[in-house]
């Protein structure tokens, strides 16, 4: 049986230990089932972002005339907007053509399972084989996927996920009328999408607001706007039973409030209600893998299982959804694995994120309610849109829908645990209070100018931790949204280099 060092199963974040890897010097197997480049690439945040940006602008044009811009003649080119999409996920083949040929990689297309504690069998669905090998580590980043809810009727009927969007479900044309189901962030971004293109949405959700892991506030803003933009929204709902008859594909939904039904007929019913680990493909009980009870396989604060050998990263640990965090952990165990004699832990208390739905909406920290369920006596700032110069500018009044905000969240010594934003470019805005929640040393120096500090020796130690000292590593140790146009700046840093005066 052959074997190698290292095994990293799949080829989203994964992708990224696997040079650092060769440049150890170590053997490694480097598995993906499907596209390489993972759900970001290939079904997730950058072909979605294809399609939002289209329906962005659609949405600015509708409103331009309150600025004096009347654009009336808006057309859509969905072939063209299709082909742009393709092409991002088209960056697939290229990553697989540059594995191919590389000393001490080994790279297994198929589906990858644990036979024991070291051992792994890949198998090809295709060409219905397998091979088997040996392997002293492990990293585990193989995601998740939709979590199809069991309903009557509904295999038999049909649906799409953002899988299967992505792939052969992909729309001829915008549908003219489309269910989703879940208003997570994945639902909220397809309702603005497919409205914006002209499609009657009805978003579906069983919970009592849309968006449930923002605050309270930011999610009555979103149905207000979706509301004006002629998205229904059913909050309180569920799907229990969906079919056909002569007039096309149909469901029924529920009000937890009122034991009645409600028929909706639609062209196409979209599943957007969670996500579920794929750690039921690896065979983890052959390798005695410790999960918690919805399957996500647990970590410690340096990303190992309860097995030594094995670390997992990305979606597969349950801990935030995002390819930027996945991306961090990535970081952190290249470090720990490859690098630094001290491993660092991760931290996870300034995750970012953005739902790319309209109004944008951006998060990190704590929200208003889960500060003061922790006990904490908080001070809250808001500020609106149409309080301010620029958003007068954009034409945002104050009783606009779209007309959004800001919600900072602070302690009693000041200190920040909490960013959110509503409106326009919220990813931009809130960016820098995740660079401040990264802040995180002090400095014992009162009484000394920053000057004479810097020019101690003694000090130069100090400067490296000490954020407040004016270093830029309060965004290097920052997590990114993902994709925004705040990679643009933060990225930057990421390639210094040193211009010697002549």
């Amino acid at each position: 049986m052959k074997k190698c060092d290292l095994t990293i199963v799949g080829s989203g974040a994964g992708l990224m230990l696997v040079e650092p890897a060769l440049q150890a010097g170590l053997s490694v197997a480097f598995v993906e089932k499907s596209k390489f480049g993972g759900t970001c690439l290939t079904r997730g945040c950058i072909p979605s972002k294809m399609l939002v940006y289209p329906a962005d602008l659609i949405r600015e044009a509708q409103r331009s005339g309150r600025v004096g811009v009347h654009l009336d003649a808006l057309g859509i080119d969905w072939n063209k907007i299709a082909s742009r999409m393709w092409a991002q996920i088209a960056h697939s083949d290229r990553i697989s053509e540059g594995l191919s040929g590389v000393d001490g990689l080994d790279v297994y297309r198929g589906t990858g399972a644990f036979t024991g504690p070291h051992t792994f069998r890949v198998t090809s669905e295709r060409l219905e084989e397998h091979v088997e090998f040996e392997s002293d580590r492990f990293i585990l980043a193989p995601g998740g996927r939709t979590l199809v809810p069991s309903i009557e009727g509904l295999e038999q009927t049909g649906y799409v996920t953002s899988e299967s969007f992505f792939g052969e479900k992909f729309p001829a044309a915008p549908w003219r009328k489309l269910v989703i189901v879940g208003a997570g962030a994945v639902g909220a971004e397809f309702a603005h999408i497919f409205s914006a293109f002209g499609s009657k949405v009805t978003l579906v959700e069983r919970l009592p607001m849309i968006l449930p892991t923002e605050d309270e506030e930011i999610s009555i803003a979103v149905q207000k706007e979706f509301e004006h933009n002629g998205i229904e929204v059913l909050t309180h709902h569920q799907l229990v039973f969906a079919g056909r008859d002569e007039k096309g594909k149909y469901v029924l939904v529920e009000n937890s409030n009122d034991p009645s039904r409600t028929r909706i007929d639609t062209d196409e019913i979209f599943i957007a209600s969670g996500l579920r680990p794929n750690s039921d493909w690896l065979g983890i009980e052959n390798a005695n893998i410790e999960t918690d009870e919805r399957g996500w396989i647990k970590t410690d604060e340096y990303l190992k299982t309860n097995q030594d050998h094995i670390w997992a990263i990305g979606d597969i640990n349950g801990i935030y959804p995002f390819r930027h965090k996945a991306n961090y952990e990535a970081g952190i165990l290249i470090g720990n694995l490859f690098g630094a004699d001290d491993p660092k832990p991760v931290r996870y208390h300034s995750v970012p994120w953005t739902i790319f739905t309209c109004p944008q909406v951006a998060h990190v920290g704590m929200t208003e309610k889960q500060a003061l369920e922790r006990g904490i006596r908080v001070f809250v700032g808001r500020n609106r849109f149409s309080d301010i110069a620029a958003g007068s500018a954009m034409g945002i009044s104050e009783n606009d829908s779209d007309n959004g905000f800001v919600k900072i969240v602070i302690d009693e010594q000041g200190k920040l645990i909490g960013a959110h934003v509503v409106g326009h470019q919220a990813a931009l805005l809130v960016q820098p209070f995740v660079y401040l929640m990264n802040t995180g040393y002090m400095c014992d120096s009162e009484g000394e100018s920053d000057r004479t500090r810097l020019e101690r020796p003694e000090i130069r130690p100090i400067r490296r931790i000490c954020r407040q000292l004016g270093t830029i590593m309060p965004v290097m140790n920052s997590m990114v949204i993902h994709p925004s146009l705040n990679e643009l700046t933060a990225w930057a840093l990421s390639n210094l280099h040193a211009h010697d005066s002549e």
